[in-house]
Formats: C-alpha cells, sequence, structure tokens
C-alpha cells in the first residue's frame, strides 16, 4: 500500500511538473513589455487579470513608482487607470505629478487618484476598482510592512483580477516581500544614467529591474530603459564611450621624431 501511495504521489508531482514547467512558445494574451530579454524570461510578456508586485529597494521609491506606472501604461493603454494611495505615501513620497505621468508617456486624463486613510480602506478600494472590466489596471501603493496586505488579501485581489479582467498592480515601499498569490515580483531600484551631453542632460529613465518571482519560468535581472515616446520598456541603448581626442598635428614634434630615428 505505502508503494502504491509513493507511486501515485510520484506521478501527481510529475504531472505538476509538466504543467509549471515553461516553455518556449510565447502564452497567449500576454501584454509585451518591449524588454526582449525580459519579455523571453516571461514567455511573451507580462499576464493580464492577474496580481503584479514591485517591491521599492531601499530608499527607492521613487525609481519603482516609475517603474510600476510604465507597467500600468503598457497593461491599460487607452483605458482608465485607477490609482490607490495612502494618506501616508502622499507625506512620505509626494503626491503623483501629473506632469511627470505625461512626461513618461501615460495620459493624465485617464488616471483617478484615490487617497485611502489606512491600508484596510486601501484594500477594500481596490478590490472595488478591480470588479469595474472598464478599468484597463488597479495600482495599490502600500508604504511599510502592512500585516494587513498577506496571503488571503492578495489571493482576494487575484480573484478579482481574474473576474473581471483588469489587471492589480501592487506597489510597496519600505517593505519586504511575504508569501503572497502574486503572478510575478520585481525589485526595483534606479539605474546609472549613460554619459550624455547637455541637449540630453535628462536621459532616458532607467532602471535596475530585478524579477525574483515568475510563476511560469525563471527569474532574471535586467537595466531597463522606458522609451516616453513609444510607452514601452527596451534594453539599453548602446552609447558610444568618450574617446581621446587625436592629438594636434605639431611639424616640430615630428621633425624631432625624425632625427631622433636618424641618429639611433
Amino acid at each position: 500500500m505505502n508503494g502504491a501511495r509513493m507511486g501515485t504521489l510520484a506521478s501527481l508531482r510529475g504531472s505538476i511538473a509538466r504543467i509549471e514547467a515553461p516553455s518556449d512558445a510565447a502564452m497567449p494574451n500576454r501584454v509585451a513589455l518591449g524588454h526582449t530579454s525580459a519579455d523571453a524570461m516571461l514567455r511573451g510578456g507580462l499576464a493580464p487579470a492577474a496580481l503584479h508586485e514591485v517591491f521599492a529597494a531601499g530608499h527607492q521609491g521613487g525609481a519603482a513608482t516609475g517603474f510600476i506606472a510604465g507597467l500600468a501604461g503598457r497593461l491599460s493603454a487607452r483605458k482608465p487607470l485607477v490609482w490607490v494611495r495612502q494618506d501616508f505615501s502622499d507625506r512620505e513620497n509626494g503626491a503623483l505629478s501629473m506632469r511627470g505621468l505625461a512626461e513618461l508617456g501615460l495620459d493624465p486624463r485617464l488616471l483617478v487618484t484615490v487617497r485611502a486613510a489606512d491600508v484596510d480602506s486601501g484594500l477594500r478600494t481596490a478590490a472595488d476598482a478591480l470588479a469595474c472590466d472598464a478599468l484597463g489596471a488597479v495600482v495599490l501603493e502600500v508604504w511599510g510592512q502592512a500585516r494587513q496586505l498577506d496571503l488571503v488579501a492578495s489571493r482576494k485581489l487575484t480573484l478579482a483580477a481574474q473576474a473581471s479582467g483588469v489587471t492589480a498592480l501592487v506597489l510597496r515601499i519600505a517593505a519586504t516581500p511575504i508569501p503572497s498569490t502574486a503572478e510575478t515580483r520585481w525589485i526595483v531600484r534606479a539605474a546609472h544614467s549613460p554619459p550624455g551631453n547637455a541637449a540630453s542632460v535628462w536621459g532616458t529613465p532607467r532602471f535596475e529591474a530585478e524579477l525574483v518571482r515568475n510563476r511560469h519560468g525563471p527569474v532574471g535581472r535586467w537595466i531597463m530603459e522606458w522609451k516616453c515616446d513609444e510607452c514601452q520598456f527596451s534594453e539599453p541603448s548602446a552609447y558610444p564611450q568618450p574617446v581621446a581626442a587625436t592629438p594636434a598635428h605639431r611639424p616640430h614634434q615630428a621633425q624631432a621624431r625624425a632625427g631622433h630615428r636618424l641618429a639611433s
């Protein structure tokens, strides 16, 4: 009997492994980010109607906010986006800049921001917003290690997203990852800007994005640039490195070298 049970258990484990094993084919209905390597790891891009988490690395709340704004832009193109924030986030990070979001390529006219008094009201508001299938995505921004955002809460958000087809994006600042039902989990920090000139002093937004959870494949780490005009991520641009200028022609030095060669 024990042998039969062990055989059945091994068979079930094999079936689960085959189901969860990544394949080379892209999964249907994926939303490509534009970054070739990341999209390949994600088997075509991010899954809509699912839960995705973005954590700020250290004091990198601004970078994580910009990154999740990019994800929202890809997932909710031409559809309204609801962004739920705690009052505490406004005090710590400042209010969202509509001009800044517009410069990233998002349409502020399609953005609805909601201020929640605490984590509980934020969770309820996000769940209510996810029930509206006219939206493209819902961002829930939570500050600190909120015990309310546990496995049960993430499961409720996932079920709400699956039911309506609206993607749930959770932004965590000053927090560490805990178990959840998220499809993907990212840890984001700002990446170094490439060398530029006075005409491109602001440069292109760059993120060091680490994919630490991927339910359908391996994980990875990339430098991802955000193309504001195209509203998508991309591989880092190949910026030429500065080189030393060619020395100016100096006849007297050339004559001196010629004389030295004759003398030797």
